[in-house]
């Protein structure tokens, strides 16, 4: 049986950005449901008195990537996700939080510079993978953080409705 495809695609205007302004995180246990409807989240369902973490992003800093991932000869795809995260500035509070998130596995609704939100994690959850903390070496060299978050799932990240964002944080 195929799979039948549904649609092409046009060339639009040049009028996309890269780069993310925002991340929101939250234990991947918090999330007790999500509704998605053509591929965008427009409901999530958070434990009672639970909420998502906002970070704010250093602009042309952070990104994330999805990698498919496929092997045709066993018939299998799934979609590797990776989130590269940068905090500036070396601090305990900020030393404290990177520990938990550690120890979680997490989701993430990442804020592109399109005004577009994008649900990493959804089923699998992300785990931190990689990360540094650096003084820097130069006067003008960053002090501070870069953080990796892996997952892998079985479709690409889906769309957040942006009006439910707020309703997700505190």
């Amino acid at each position: 049986m195929s799979c039948a495809l549904t649609q092409g695609y046009i060339y639009d205007c040049k009028s996309s950005l890269g780069g993310l302004k925002s991340v929101l995180f939250i234990e991947q246990g918090n999330v007790t449901a999500t509704t998605e409807v053509a591929g965008v989240v427009t409901a999530i369902t958070l434990a009672v008195g639970k909420f998502f973490y906002k970070y704010d992003l250093i602009k042309e800093t952070s990104s994330f990537t999805e990698t498919i991932t496929a092997s045709v000869q066993n018939g299998t795809i799934f979609y590797a996700q990776e989130l590269t995260v940068i905090l500036n500035k070396l601090q305990a509070n900020t030393r404290n939080e990177i520990l938990l998130l550690a120890q979680n596995s997490l989701i993430a609704i990442a804020e592109d510079k399109n005004g577009k939100y994008w649900m990493l994690g959804q089923a699998g959850g992300l785990d931190i993978t990689a990360g540094t903390a650096a003084s820097g070496t130069a006067t003008g060299d960053r002090s501070g953080y870069e953080l990796t978050f892996s997952g892998q799932e079985k479709a690409l990240s889906p769309e957040v409705s942006s009006a439910i964002i707020a309703a997700l944080i505190d």
